[in-house]
């Protein structure tokens, strides 16, 4: 019993003119309903797949790209799935597992049917780079040529 009581230690931080018992004690009370707060609160969204196994819930798993990780963490926050990532260094290249609630299986397929949809679109869009660099070029060339035309007409005025 004493050695559990010894390895829980709390810090608490209370910024006042003159530490009372009142004082102490409401604070105390504070961090207290705070932790019992905390205690009942499931977490939402990413999370470890330790926090995810604790739910008691089926885990399902799908695979996914590096590429894609960020992009889908935003349509899962967007539909409310909750998911945690793990990645298996075992293989080369490493691949990306993405587990989620069982009951979630229908939530992840409509956030996933928006995801291609959207990688889709943007892979069918121009790079607006590669359109950028076209135009300087051509900048570069109607700049190369205004130079020349404007060097010849002062050589032939005699």
């Amino acid at each position: 019993m004493q050695d559990e009581i010894n390895e829980k230690t709390v810090a608490l931080y209370i910024k006042t003119g003159k530490l009372t018992a009142e004082v102490l004690q409401k604070a105390m009370k504070a961090a207290l309903a705070q932790a019992k707060k905390q205690i009942g609160k499931q977490p939402h969204g990413k999370q470890t797949l330790k926090q995810l196994m604790k739910q008691n819930t089926g885990v399902s798993n799908i695979e996914i790209t590096k590429d894609n990780i960020k992009a889908f963490e935003s349509i899962a926050k967007k539909y409310g799935i909750d998911f945690a990532l793990k990645k298996d260094a075992t293989e080369t290249p490493p691949r990306y597992l993405v587990f989620f609630k069982g009951r979630d299986a229908d939530a992840l397929t409509a956030a996933f049917k928006e995801f291609s949809a959207k990688k889709l679109t943007q892979d069918k869009k121009p790079s607006i780079r590669k359109a950028l660099a076209a135009f300087r070029e051509k900048a570069k060339e109607l700049n190369a040529s205004r130079q020349q035309t404007k060097h010849k007409d002062r050589e032939v005025s005699l």
